[in-house]
């Protein structure tokens, strides 16, 4: 049986006040740093009751919490945050997310902006190693316009960590899909547009392949899975075929992922979540650089989900081969698709938009191809008023009462 989801009301910049049965759930959803063996768990558990600066990984489920709320704080418009119950796995199924002996639910975390009534809901989705509040930049922009609700995929952020145990891509990709299916039953959505940022354009494309029945349009965000192995460059074959390349394509097989490092560093792993923010969204940012707020906010918050339970982060190897190329590539099943698309990549993305290209010549339905400059990989974060003109024009049949009509919006280029 499922229980009902907890709500929290959150004020314009007010910071949110975490009650008893908010931390107990969060408990319940994510033990702290631990690996999936029970030895590791208790110790990890024990260890959880020392004073964070006497541990060696300084994080937690309240850490985490703590760390979004101080984030979001950062928003103008009121959001709810709850957690959603998804049940312990799939009705029908004989595996429980997937494997898992605890028959104890699981809760993704979701957070839902105010917004005018009869606004078009969207649903955003993060990639990997990323989380909800990524998209910090643009929730007050969207709110205009659309109902925004954004989430923690199963086994990252706020939502539920539990022991990944999939063993081929099909479960893999059953993990991510069946979760927010059970979602979307819990929050009775339909009919609603659907946004996913690199992995989470994979998840979001192969959901909506799916339940197409439940999405009126889909928006990939810089997607991950339109590349094929068979693509792969000349310079990584060669690379490939090297000392070098071959530890790394090892260390890719064995599921060594970059949070790895994030751990085993202790406390010394905020310093080089520090470096890297500070770099990929400071000095060397083509688009609009975080302030020292922002850029102190989003390292706290990167630093919590990046160092917590290792989870959905083992999809990896499953969903990708070395070189990021898909196991199972989305152009492949381009002529599948049912629901109309839009894809917004950044000038300087190194996801090529090509693959869209490509996919896009087996498509029979409507399909944009939107670049926006000064942008990479996180175009949102990067460009956030670039970003914000092509969800606006990639939405344009729920938003415009002449969408025909609509204008294609300056310094964008159409691919």
């Amino acid at each position: 049986m499922k229980l009902g989801p907890r709500l929290i009301r959150n004020k314009p910049g007010a910071q949110l006040k975490s009650s008893n049965s908010i931390l107990s759930s969060a408990a319940a959803m994510a033990e702290e740093i631990s690996s999936s063996s029970t030895t590791a768990a208790t110790r990890t558990k024990k260890s959880s009751r020392w004073p964070s600066l006497l541990r060696w990984i300084p994080t937690s489920t309240d850490h985490i919490i703590a760390a979004e709320k101080r984030l979001l704080s950062l928003i103008k418009t009121p959001y709810t945050q709850e957690n959603v119950n998804i049940g312990s796995g799939p009705p029908g199924s004989k595996v429980r997310w997937f494997r898992s002996t605890s028959n104890e639910p699981r809760f993704i975390n979701t957070v839902t902006f105010d917004s005018k009534e009869d606004s078009p809901t969207l649903v955003m989705v993060h990639g990997y190693g990323a989380s909800q509040g990524f998209f910090f930049r643009n929730f007050d922009f969207l709110a205009k316009h659309f109902k925004v609700i954004a989430i923690d995929q199963l086994g990252w952020g706020g939502s539920s960590r539990p022991d990944f145990t999939c063993k081929s891509t099909e479960e893999t990709e059953a993990w991510f899909i069946d979760s927010l299916e059970e979602w979307r039953k819990s929050k009775n959505l339909s009919n609603f547009i659907l946004l996913g940022h690199s992995f989470g354009g994979y998840v979001a494309a192969k959901y909506a392949l799916k339940h197409p029945e439940h999405i009126k349009h889909l928006v990939l965000v810089g997607s991950a899975g339109f590349s094929q192995e068979s693509e792969q460059s000349e310079r990584l074959t060669r690379f490939r075929a090297t000392w070098k390349g071959a530890i790394i394509n090892h260390l890719w097989e064995s599921n060594f992922t970059p949070q790895k490092i994030i751990r085993g560093l202790g406390p010394w792993g905020p310093d080089l979540v520090r470096k890297y923010t500070t770099a990929r969204f400071g000095s060397y940012s083509t688009g609009d650089v975080l302030t020292e707020d922002e850029s102190k906010l989003l390292t706290d918050y990167v630093y919590h989900t990046l160092a917590a339970k290792a989870s959905g982060e083992l999809c990896l190897k499953y969903i990708f081969s070395f070189g990021a190329f898909a196991r199972s590539p989305l152009v492949q099943s381009a002529a599948d698709w049912k629901v109309p698309t839009s894809f917004i990549y950044g000038f300087d993305d190194w996801m090529s938009y090509q693959g869209a290209q490509e996919a896009r010549k087996n498509m029979n339905v409507p399909c944009d191809i939107i670049r926006v400059p000064q942008g990479g990989h996180f175009v949102f974060i990067d460009n956030p008023s670039g970003f914000h003109s092509a969800v606006l024009y990639a939405c344009r049949r729920f938003i415009s009462c002449d969408p025909d009509n609509y204008p294609f919006p300056d310094g964008l280029t159409s691919a």
